[in-house]
């Protein structure tokens, strides 16, 4: 018979070796799978790695922080309106008692 032998047996053509070629790739194959698996979680380790020495070499800011010191900032900024405003109208004041003073002076 033509379907005779250890390669050709089964309706499909596929014998007991073909089997285990399949198996052994799948192996391989899921082997591949799990060490570029590894290497990606190696990869984003070296990158976290690298990304935090340069934020340290370049004395960069966290965001929370830059957060809080742009907070104080605005604080300090309102601070500074509202005492420039007091400071006005006391010159304001020391305008007017000094021009009163003028006039009860020159009316004598």
């Amino acid at each position: 018979m033509a379907n005779d032998g250890p390669f050709n047996s089964g309706p499909t053509g596929r014998g007991p070796a073909a089997g285990r070629i399949f198996e052994d790739l799948a192996r391989v194959a899921g082997g591949a799978l799990g060490a570029a698996g590894g290497l990606k979680g190696d990869a984003e380790a070296l990158m976290r790695t690298q990304a935090a020495k340069l934020i340290e070499e370049f004395d960069l800011v966290r965001r929370e922080d830059f957060e809080a010191a742009r907070t104080m900032a605005a604080n300090a900024r309102a601070g500074q309106e509202q005492a420039e405003a007091a400071l006005v109208a006391l010159e304001a004041r020391v305008a007017a008692l000094e021009a009163k003073m003028a006039s009860a002076k020159g009316s004598e």
